[in-house]
């Protein structure tokens, strides 16, 4: 497993959206603001020793926050959806 790869892809999205679209086998990662989906096809591949079939990419909005009366703000990013074969299946630890 490659540092480039782990760079591209930051974490998986953990959200309600994103555990019900596991079961048909739909995963969300946050990526890097640079990486295209080839990249991401690839580092999908060597971290998780699986093959995406499609690969969308999207932009998330910045949001301004209310915290206890202090304004705020949640950074922006941006967000792949990796669709799976039936038989794949990636697991998070």
């Amino acid at each position: 497993m490659s540092t480039a790869a782990i760079k591209i892809i930051k974490n998986p999205r953990i959200t309600e959206k994103a555990s019900n679209a596991i079961e048909h086998n739909v995963y969300t990662f946050d990526v890097k603001d640079s990486a295209n989906k080839t990249e991401i096809k690839k580092a999908i591949f060597e971290i998780y020793k699986v093959k995406p079939v499609r690969v969308n990419v999207l932009r998330v909005p910045a949001k301004q926050i209310m915290v206890r009366g202090r304004k705020g703000s949640k950074h922006g990013g941006r967000k792949a959806v990796v669709y799976l074969k039936a038989g794949d299946k990636i697991e998070f630890i």
